[in-house]
């Protein structure tokens, strides 16, 4: 078994592993555990009640965090010619054009959301080696995929903390809600707005409970466990 350090030990100590915290507990917690010398991620892991081998049971959707992530993100829009001017003018970071499609081609990933225009999707199509693992793959189920009149919307939520959250094979989900410099306040917020996402993209062939498990972390910090039926009320 591995070896915890000694920050992580005591701030271990301060959680009680068997017990379930509200939100508003489980936030203080996380501010007072993280041990990092830089500002860590808070990551919230929830369990589901679904099956992920059946279409119907499939959990995809987006948050447009209330606060946040507390990071610059940067994006990179697929467009060309007048559509290209458009995700320019509202702030793309990156076009994507030719020349960056074949830079991404060799495994140049340094951008944090992609987003395309229909007509660049055979394009795009191309890239799924690079960008699916990666989770930058635009879809249009996401709402990554559309005309360039909703590009401005979509930029300014992407910049502004929108998070993307799908369930994986093992019935998960996995996602940042902010910084640990963030204020009590604000990571409840975010952490509400995010379990509330979760509970409406319920798939109705989901039986039984659906919200499982909820813990949250920071970032090289120890787990804390949520009430579920709590935080979902």
């Amino acid at each position: 078994m591995p070896k915890h350090g000694r920050k992580y030990e005591e701030a271990a100590a301060k959680v009680d592993r068997a017990k379930l915290y509200s939100r508003e507990d489980a936030v203080r917690l996380i501010k007072e555990t993280a041990v990092t010398n830089f500002d860590p991620t808070v990551e919230v892991h929830m369990r589901l009640g679904v099956d992920p081998r059946h279409a119907d049971q499939q959990v995809r959707d987006v948050v447009v965090l209330p606060n946040g992530l507390g990071k610059t993100v940067r994006v990179l829009v697929f467009a060309e010619g007048e559509d290209a001017n458009v995700a320019r003018e509202a702030g793309a970071d990156v076009i994507a054009d030719d020349e960056v499609i074949k830079r991404i081609q060799e495994g140049w990933t340094e951008f944090d959301v992609a987003i395309a225009v229909p007509s660049m999707m055979g394009k795009v199509g191309r890239l799924g080696r690079v960008l699916g693992p990666r989770g930058l793959m635009p879809n249009p189920r996401a709402g990554t995929v559309a005309p360039a009149a909703d590009l401005p919307r979509l930029i300014d939520e992407a910049k502004a903390g929108r998070v993307e959250f799908r369930v994986d094979k093992t019935s998960n989900i996995h996602a940042p809600i902010g910084k640990a410099s963030f204020t009590q306040e604000q990571l409840v917020e975010n952490l509400t707005a995010f379990i509330g996402a979760v509970k409406r993209a319920r798939p109705s062939a989901a039986k039984g409970t659906y919200i499982q498990k909820i813990t949250v972390a920071n970032t090289m910090g120890p787990g804390i466990k949520l009430d579920p039926v709590e935080a979902a009320l």
